[in-house]
């Protein structure tokens, strides 16, 4: 059974940092892109950044560039997200999934700024 599982996200204070990670079990990990997808409070689906399935292409939307950073461990099989510098607007449910291949989401993890 494919499975992609978010760690817990939490309450940041604008300009701080938070690190999501994301446990794919279930296939091969490192066969597959995954991606990073945001939903804010009373808002559509966000696609905020994905990387290729061996790490080396990385990819942002232009609102977390150069604040963000996606990596992946392929040996844990695990991907994560550094998020720096986070605004209000960062406040979203985050989700890891391959949309595309796999079908895949994670149940998403809630991060929210505010001072």
């Amino acid at each position: 059974q494919v499975q992609l599982v978010e760690s817990a996200g939490g309450l940041v204070q604008p300009g701080g940092s938070l690190r999501l990670s994301c446990a794919g079990s279930g296939f091969t990990f490192s066969g597959y892109w995954i991606h990073w997808v945001r939903q804010a409070p009373g808002k559509g689906l966000e696609w905020v950044s994905g990387i290729d399935n061996g790490g080396g292409r990385t990819y942002y939307t232009d609102s977390v560039k150069g604040r963000f950073t996606i990596s992946r461990d392929n040996a844990k099989n695990t991907l994560y997200l550094q998020m720096n510098m986070m605004r209000p607007d960062d406040t979203a449910v985050y989700y890891c999934t391959d949309p595309f291949d796999l079908g895949s989401w994670g149940q998403g993890t809630q991060v929210t700024i505010s001072s």
